[in-house]
């Protein structure tokens, strides 16, 4: 069943006129009834809109009272220097023009208006911006490869040396069996090996995962049994760090399956679990919860391990980010994981959130809301 979430079909346009006659306003909605038109009698009240609502173009007259269309310009590039802004006005005067373009207004409407140019200009600021925009993000999608390639570069390294080295005293005669440190040397190796296979398993997800397409197909899940499942092959993990994985599912869940995408569901869970693993003490302790109320399901992921410092707290869902204790610089893993289980969630309609303090451990929810 291949079903498109809402939150993946493409949103409307929303544009700001901006004009003290009520009548430019009324036209400007007329004639642009395709997008979503927000009006403003003057750059304050536009100001204050623009506060709280995220607006693709702004569309303003030049001369109104309180906060003219210039000034108005000039803020919005302080606060927002690639938001499109057209400006109305009935002057040719050059030396305006100048000055607007300076200020980087992105084009000019004559009044008395012509509701052709209206449209037209209208829809040649949004190509623009639509290409500002694609430029933007392919210079982004360059930075993040050129970030990912090192950092694969840097992971793969480690294990491969240890590797390397160790087979290396072996072929020259320098470690045999009957070594006093060849069977520590071999359990190293075996450790990294595992390391290695890791690393270049999440790597095939990952990949497959950026390449995916935006439509899913979802299933109906239970996301109670589901954890379970993937608690359970956690365990050997979890007792290899001595940290006790305890899992308490609400038989209720079994009632009320959520359409999700399998794969994506049991990525994040994982994600999150491996994590509380990775940073909880030997003689901690880690508890999933999955449970309903007449809303939504949470699954809970509590630990009592060394918590997230406030600063670390607004960056853990960023690329690449790896928090690093013990200062060594050889956290393990490409920092993907929580990134990918946020998006991954979110594009089936729910939400992650973590909440920590220093030293009280972390608490992440994922949660959906019930179907209605």
């Amino acid at each position: 069943m291949t079903f498109t979430h809402p939150n993946q079909q493409e949103k409307q346009k929303t544009l700001l006129c901006v004009d003290d006659e009520s009548i430019i306003r009324d036209l400007c909605a007329h004639v642009l009834s395709d997008y979503h038109v927000l009006v403003a009698q003057d750059g304050l009240e536009a100001e204050k809109i623009l506060k709280t609502v995220e607006v693709d173009i702004v569309l303003s007259d030049v001369m109104m009272p309180n906060l003219d269309g210039l000034g108005l310009l000039n803020r919005i590039k302080e606060q927002h220097p690639d938001q499109a802004v057209i400006l109305m006005t009935g002057y040719s005067d050059q030396n305006l023009i100048l000055k607007a373009l300076k200020a980087g207004a992105d084009d000019f409407i004559n009044k008395p208006i012509n509701v052709l140019q209206l449209s037209t200009t209208v829809e040649k600021v949004f190509e623009k911006q639509k290409i500002r925009q694609e430029l933007a993000d392919l210079k982004h999608t360059d930075q993040l490869k050129n970030n990912f390639l090192g950092l694969i570069s840097h992971k793969l390294k480690t294990p491969a040396t240890a590797i390397s080295l160790f087979i290396q005293n072996i072929a020259e005669g320098i470690e045999g069996p009957n070594d006093d440190n060849f069977q520590q040397m071999v359990a190293m190796v075996q450790t990294e090996t595992a390391h290695l296979e890791q690393l270049i398993q999440d790597l095939l997800y990952f990949s497959e995962a950026i390449l995916s397409e935006e439509t899913l197909t979802l299933e109906p899940v239970d996301l109670g049994t589901l954890a379970d499942s993937v608690s359970i092959s956690l365990q050997t993990a979890a007792l290899h760090n001595g940290v006790a994985l305890e899992t308490v599912i609400d038989p209720q869940l079994t009632q009320k399956p959520l359409m999700l995408n399998s794969q994506r569901i049991n990525f994040a869970i994982r994600a999150l679990l491996d994590n509380a693993i990775k940073f909880t003490p030997v003689g901690g302790s880690v508890r999933l919860t999955a449970k309903a109320d007449s809303k939504q399901i949470k699954l809970l992921i509590e630990d009592d391990g060394i918590g997230i410092p406030l600063q670390e707290l607004a960056k853990i869902f960023n690329k690449f980010y790896q928090i690093d204790p013990e200062h060594t610089g050889q956290v393990r893993g490409f920092g993907l994981g929580l990134y990918y289980a946020r998006e991954f969630v979110r594009s089936m309609g729910g939400e992650v959130y973590i909440e920590s303090q220093p030293g009280q451990g972390v608490t992440a929810t994922i949660e959906f809301p019930l179907p209605v």
